[in-house]
Parts: C-alpha cells; sequence; structure tokens
C-alpha cells in the first residue's frame, strides 16, 4: 500500500473506527514509522504533534486500539483504521472524542446472518438446520415462513412481549433463509422500503 507522508509534512490522518459497530472513535495523525509500528505490533501507534514523538494508544491507561485493518483513501494521503477497542477511545473516558456512545446497532447483525446463511448454502454442511431447510426445498422454506407469521401473530394477539419477539426472530430468520434460496437478501427488502419512503413513491 502506498501512502504519501510527504504531502503534508511526513504525516497522514488516520481515522480510527470500531471495526465492529462502524463508529469513529477519534482522529489521529501518523508517520512512516508509527504506520510500520501499527502494523508490527497490531496496536495502533500515532505521532504526537505535541510530545513530538511515538506513542501507542493505550500504553498508560490500558485502553488500546487493536489493529484489524487499515485502508488508504483515493488521494493516498488519509487513512482509515478498523480496530477492536479495549474500553473507551478518548481520554477524557468517553467512548469515542466526540462524546458519543459505541454501541452495537443491533440491524447490523442482519448482514452478518444473511452472509452466514448464504455461506451455509455454498458449503451445506451435515447437521446444520440451515442446511436441511436448504435441502427441503423453496416450497418448505416459503411453508415455514407462513407457520412462523402466523405464530407471531397469535403471540401479538394473545402472548407476552417476550415470546412476540422469540416468534418475531423466528420468522425472520426463516425469511432470511428464503430469500436466499431465491438469490437475495435482507438489504433488498431494506431498499424497497427505503424507496417506499420516498414521497414519490407509487405503489406498483
Amino acid at each position: 500500500m502506498k501512502i504519501d507522508f510527504e504531502k503534508n509534512g511526513g504525516l497522514v490522518p488516520a481515522i480510527i473506527q470500531d471495526a465492529e459497530t462502524r463508529q469513529v472513535l477519534m482522529l489521529g495523525y501518523m508517520n512512516s514509522e508509527a504506520y510500520e509500528k501499527t502494523v508490527e505490533t497490531g496496536l495502533v501507534t500515532f505521532w504526537s504533534r505535541s510530545r513530538q514523538c511515538l506513542w501507542t494508544k493505550g500504553e498508560t491507561s490500558g485502553n488500546c486500539l487493536h489493529l484489524v485493518e487499515i485502508k488508504n483513501d483515493c488521494d493516498e494521503d488519509t487513512l482509515l483504521v478498523r480496530v477492536h477497542p479495549d474500553g473507551p477511545t478518548c481520554h477524557t473516558g468517553t467512548d469515542t472524542c466526540w462524546g458519543e456512545k459505541n454501541e452495537r446497532n443491533p440491524l447490523l447483525f442482519l448482514s452478518e446472518l444473511s452472509d452466514f446463511i448464504e455461506q451455509r448454502h455454498r458449503e451445506m454442511p451435515e447437521g446444520s438446520y440451515t442446511t436441511s431447510l436448504f435441502r427441503d426445498g423453496l416450497n418448505r422454506m416459503a411453508q415455514k415462513v407462513g407457520e412462523e407469521a402466523l405464530e407471531l401473530v397469535i403471540e401479538a394477539t394473545n402472548g407476552t412481549n417476550e415470546r412476540l419477539v422469540y416468534e418475531g426472530s423466528d420468522m425472520l430468520y426463516h425469511l432470511i433463509v428464503l430469500l436466499t434460496e431465491k438469490g437475495l437478501r435482507i438489504e433488498d427488502l431494506a431498499a424497497e422500503l427505503a424507496e417506499r419512503h420516498n414521497p414519490g413513491w407509487k405503489k406498483h
């Protein structure tokens, strides 16, 4: 990876992002030495402009940033550094340097679940319930979605919220399996809903 350290006097901005939540945590600066140490150790290291020395995040607080990947931008002078953080990132004790909470959005898991189910579809491992659904065929998958939807309705009208969430999760899982079989993803449904949210949208 080519990085243009000379453009800004030997330093490049390094945007630090949580690899799991996608939340931006902080902005630091790296020179070539800081970059090389980050890659070598797996712990994000910066160049301190105030102290004029290298510093590894968390070396005193213990709140390290564990490297996942580094990407360079189109001009080769700004880095996106994805990490797994240990504890809060800001020296003030907050999760981010903007005072925001670094919390995982549960909706992101739907994409991960879609990835997992697609992998099951490719590999078809023995002993997997998802594999058994794919082997049973499209009609059985569609039937399962209907069955789970009915159980969801029953819980909504006569059950508890806890059971409603449970049955809704079952229905959503089976729906993703059905979508996968059809070459679609849960994001396709999200895109359709986003389109419908447009004031100019008209029903097909």
